[in-house]
């Protein structure tokens, strides 16, 4: 599957030391797991839980899903074993939390090998630093630790996002200058499907390539707001017909709905057609 195409509209966080959560995880149609070492996990869970979730990687059944692990710090007393542990596991990628500088993700390679890494991106510095976070050359993929970011910049909460969104913008830019997977933070009150929903809108109107989730009741929203929508679709298909009708007789300027069709749009209709294709691949 085209790594730009690929869907990420949905990416749950599940406690890698639960068997319960591990076994329920597999028929979520979720896009992406974040099997949890971290936050999830109590501190004497921690050292077990290495075991709970290479044994359910190794079981399988999660399909087409993207498995990420997330470590716990490499400056915590589980983060180096937690590190080589991941290395051998069968998941897609791991993900190093209060990701600040590029030296972290070097410490973290060391220890995993070739193994694509993402990063937590949750901190003011990691905020500032994040053009060059997303040029190292083995990260896949942000997600926003939008929490965390919060407590860090001391803000109240807003439905809009208002004060965060110079930290969300700064990792928008670099994540599509160097053409890596973001995906949003959390929205804390599981039970809020409609604002939820706002989030997510907010989330992909920004450019968000999904939205992290912590219960499985998030998941449809999540789902539907970050997949290409039925007039999307219509309408990608419209311009990129109206664009090679007028390419073929080569007279004119393609028109669709009184907007002239450039080929930059031609692009972009492409990749909404590539998505909602890889969509229905991993859905079906």
């Amino acid at each position: 599957m085209d790594q730009r195409a690929r869907p990420y509209r949905s990416v749950l966080y599940i406690p890698g030391s639960k068997d319960r959560a591990l076994e329920k995880a597999r028929g979520l149609p979720v896009d992406a797991i974040i099997f949890d070492l971290e936050d999830a996990v109590a501190p004497d869970e921690k050292v077990n839980a290495r075991a709970t979730l290479a044994a359910a990687l190794e079981q399988g059944g999660y399909g087409n899903r993207m498995r990420i692990v997330r470590i716990n710090g490499l400056d915590t007393q589980w983060g180096e074993a937690d590190a080589k542990a991941a290395a051998s596991m069968d998941c897609d990628a791991v993900l190093l939390p209060k990701v600040e500088t590029t030296a972290q993700l070097d410490a973290l390679v060391a220890l995993i090998g070739d193994k694509p890494i993402w990063a937590m991106m949750e901190t003011p510095r990691g905020m500032l630093n994040a053009a060059e976070i997303a040029a190292h050359p083995q990260l896949s993929g942000f997600v926003m630790g939008t929490n965390d970011l919060a407590k860090e910049l001391q803000t109240r909460f807003r439905p809009d996002r208002l004060p965060m969104m110079a930290g969300l913008g700064l990792c928008l830019l670099a994540a599509k200058a160097e053409g890596i997977v973001v995906v949003d933070g959390v929205y804390n009150a599981f039970k809020d499907a409609e604002g939820l929903k706002v989030e997510c809108d907010q989330g992909r109107d920004m450019g968000f390539d999904g939205k992290t989730l912590i219960h499985p009741a998030q998941v449809d929203v999540a789902n539907a707001a970050f997949a290409p929508s039925e007039a999307e679709i219509d309408l990608a298909q419209r311009q990129i017909a109206a664009f090679e009708d007028c390419e073929a007789s080569g007279q004119g300027v393609a028109v669709v709905d009184g907007k002239i069709v450039e080929n930059l749009h031609v692009v972009t209709a492409r990749e909404i057609l590539a998505k909602a294709d890889a969509i229905a691949a991993l859905e079906g």
